[in-house]
């Protein structure tokens, strides 16, 4: 939920290899396998497993069509066993448990309302569905409020707005054309559900609302937080429609719940698929997210997910799959200012989104640590002594446990006030959250001088204020410290995330269920709460993804995502190189990809890299995977490697990941079609650094009408062994008068890792 109580909510959804119970599996099957006596694959799931006497009416929970070729269902270990020894099963799987990982946003991305051309892409934007799949949706936001501008409803849409508890199909309108629930898999593992939480589309927790109301939110004016804010709340692409599926609860988001969320979104006709959730690496053919979007990529479907928030971390990266547009965070030039007053006249500067009572202008004690356990200084629950700390400000250190409920441990002890330090962990990065009590979030610097000034302090004081609401901060933006980072584990050649979109204090629709920390003593409602994760940078990109549909309904997916990656930018409201909040050095493409996007520019992007399911393929063989591992993922009843590719770096991606390894020289080709005007000429930029050559052939491409096609080849020259840090950064630039098309190029010089 918010920022503060759940780290599934208001982070990424970190992925846990647990299975709740052990006795869900997703199954995948070999189509070659299924008789014409059989004429859907659901019957044939049921004959098979019939066949070895296991009760399908019973077990059976999903059955996969568009997004897997396979099904999911609860079996005993002797069935397992039975399983695994079928020629027509080519996988089994346990359901895993997955985590979940705005006003100010659209202005700061360019995407004004006087625009003519965006208002065009708007209008346009109508007939593009978002699929979001997440915890669901608070209907009666006003961010999805029936709107009569709207055009009528696709005829192409094939989606449906599911009753539920609390949730009647009339809820559903001309924004919010779909809505549905998967629970199987969940209740299957021993989930049982939680307090409040509903059996419907309906959204308990508020994560699910804030990201498809970020997406595509209608605008609302005088929207804020309790004050903070204020300004007209609108998605991306407020024109376009909202379909959601529930597939993840309080308690987690389990795989198989997850697949058939996207067998349905697909099946259901969206054009653009929202995961603002995940788990950790693995090969492609163990990943439910990765095999499943594979199949919505195939039919058409762009897919946007969230990186996650396992940053500064390095390898932390998550949704890596080529077909995935993999989002990181970074900032806006809004900030929430909050102040800490010393007793020795010291004034330190964070942020807090406290919004009650202040503490007035009276110094107070300040105490660092309530008992000789180190765990007091972390606030946990239980640490701290109410008679040490009443009428006290409790300076908190900033990690494991969720930062509001450090707050509400504080509160709960009598305390008076809370400052929330950073640790090394998050340096210099500043979250806000809605505390119950007053407190402040200061950077690892601040957080230093405080205990410093506490510890060696005999009788330390201080008093905490608010600023409210700033706009035009500098440096703007700024890579967010929790952002998860590359290399990319699974396939070190691509390199990801492949952008980065604001996912730090974001406003946008809230649950009317949940107050805006998400703890069970907060009886505030609110209809728009400000979030922070790379489960909020991902809806972002969702939404412009969705403006570039609107305006070249016939690109494939990997066109639109080539058009975010080479206009993203790098470059601060300073004109200074992108800064990392983690450390204020300067941010690399292992933290950003390709930059910070751009929605207006990618409506433009020159040319594009494009990419076909058999491309996927390619790339696929060249990872040596066996024949049912790619049949698992690409549903083929066969699968064939005639045309693999020499590297997985030969794929034909917008950036590019030299692994030098035990080679000194890397060579890939490049094939870009152009989407502008005829006549179209780019000359090749290159920089970096001078240990390594560059050599591009040729050097400049000129094309003589839209549609045309050019390629060329760029050989890679490391002129030393290793490189100290074993990574080096430079770009790839083709440039005319009215454009720049920019590849950034990460170099390693460690041996690639793989899966077995």
């Amino acid at each position: 939920m918010a920022s503060v109580v759940f780290p599934l909510l208001l982070l990424f959804l970190s992925f846990t290899a647990t299975v709740l119970c052990n006795q869900t599996y997703i199954v995948y099957m070999n189509p070659a396998h299924r008789s014409s006596v059989h004429p859907t694959a659901a019957d044939w799931y049921t004959a098979e497993l019939q066949s070895l006497s296991i009760d399908s009416s019973n077990s059976l929970l999903y059955s996969y069509k568009s997004a897997a070729q396979g099904f999911a269902v609860r079996l005993d270990q002797e069935h397992v066993s039975l399983l695994q020894n079928h020629p027509s099963v080519l996988q089994i799987v346990p359901d895993p448990v997955l985590s979940l990982h705005t006003t100010r946003t659209p202005s700061f991305l360019g995407l004004l309302p006087t625009s003519i051309s965006l208002q065009s892409v708007e209008v346009a934007s109508s007939d593009v569905v978002i699929g979001v799949l997440d915890t669901g949706v608070w209907p009666e936001s006003p961010s999805f409020s029936s709107d009569s501008s709207l055009p009528p409803i696709p005829k192409r849409w094939r989606g449906a707005c599911e009753a539920g508890v609390d949730f009647p199909p009339s809820l559903c309108n001309h924004k919010l054309i779909g809505a549905r629930s998967f629970s199987r898999g969940f209740h299957a593992a021993g989930g049982s559900r939680p307090a409040g939480e509903y059996s419907s589309p309906r959204d308990r927790d508020g994560h699910g609302t804030h990201t498809a109301s970020t997406a595509a939110g209608f605008s609302v004016a005088n929207a804020s937080l309790l004050g903070y804010a204020t300004g007209t709340a609108r998605g991306m692409a407020p024109g376009a429609r909202v379909a959601v599926y529930k597939v993840c609860w309080m308690s987690g988001c389990l795989g198989s719940d997850i697949l058939a969320g996207i067998d349905a979104a697909v099946s259901d006709g969206v054009d653009i698929l929202s995961l603002s959730l995940g788990g950790g690496a693995a090969p492609y053919f163990r990943d439910t997210i990765a095999v499943g979007t594979f199949g919505a990529a195939e039919h058409g479907v762009f897919v946007s997910c969230s990186a996650g928030n396992s940053g500064p971390a390095a390898v932390s990266v998550a949704n890596s799959a080529p077909w995935i547009t993999t989002v990181g965070a970074g900032t806006l030039d809004r900030d929430f200012p909050a102040y800490t007053t010393l007793g020795s006249g010291k004034r330190l500067t964070g942020v807090s989104l406290y919004s009650g009572p202040g503490m007035g202008s009276k110094l107070v004690p300040i105490i660092y640590g309530s008992n000789k356990n180190n765990a007091s200084k972390l606030c946990l629950v239980g640490t701290l002594d109410p008679v040490q700390v009443k009428g006290k400000i409790v300076l908190c250190d900033r990690g494991v446990n969720a930062r509001v409920e450090k707050g509400a441990v504080v509160k709960a002890a009598g305390g008076a006030g809370m400052i929330l330090a950073n640790t090394a962990a998050s340096g210099e990065e500043l979250v806000a959250d809605s505390h119950l009590l007053p407190a402040v979030a200061v950077g690892r610097k601040g957080g230093d001088a405080i205990r410093n000034y506490v510890i060696k302090t005999k009788n330390a004081k201080g008093v905490i204020s608010f600023g409210g609401t700033v706009l035009g901060v500098r440096p703007s933006p700024v890579v967010a410290a929790f952002s998860s980072r590359g290399p990319n584990m699974v396939v070190p050649q691509i390199l990801k995330p492949d952008l980065i979109g604001p996912g730090v204090n974001i406003l946008a629709g809230w649950s009317g269920a949940t107050g805006p920390t998400g703890l069970v003593k907060d009886d505030r409602r609110t209809q728009f709460n400000i979030v922070s994760g790379t489960s909020m940078s991902c809806p972002h990109i969702s939404g412009v993804a969705a403006l570039v549909k609107a305006a070249h309904p016939d690109w494939s997916p990997a066109a639109i995502k080539s058009a975010l990656m080479t206009t993203s930018y790098t470059s601060d409201n300073t004109n200074s190189p992108l800064l990392d909040a983690a450390g204020g050095q300067i941010a690399n493409a292992y933290a950003y990809g390709s930059g910070y996007v751009d929605p207006q520019k990618a409506l433009s992007p020159g040319f594009i890299y494009d990419l076909t399911t058999d491309d996927y393929i390619a790339f696929l063989c060249s990872l040596g995977y066996n024949a049912q591992h790619l049949q698992v993922i690409t549903r083929r009843s066969e699968v064939s490697c005639a045309n693999k590719l020499s590297d997985p770096g030969n794929l034909n991606y917008p950036s590019f990941s030299v692994v030098f390894g035990k080679k000194r020289v890397v060579k890939y080709t490049r094939e870009v079609t152009n989407v502008g005007p005829a006549g179209s000429a780019y000359v090749v930029k290159v920089s970096g650094p001078e240990f390594i050559g560059v050599t591009i052939k040729p050097t400049k491409l000129v094309f003589k009408k839209p549609g045309q096609k050019a390629k060329y080849s760029v050989t890679f020259v490391s002129k030393i062994k290793v490189n100290t840090t074993n990574e080096a950064f430079g770009w790839i630039n083709w440039v005319n008068s009215q454009q720049i098309v920019r590849s950034p190029v990460a170099y390693s010089w460690k041996t690639s890792r793989t899966f077995d």
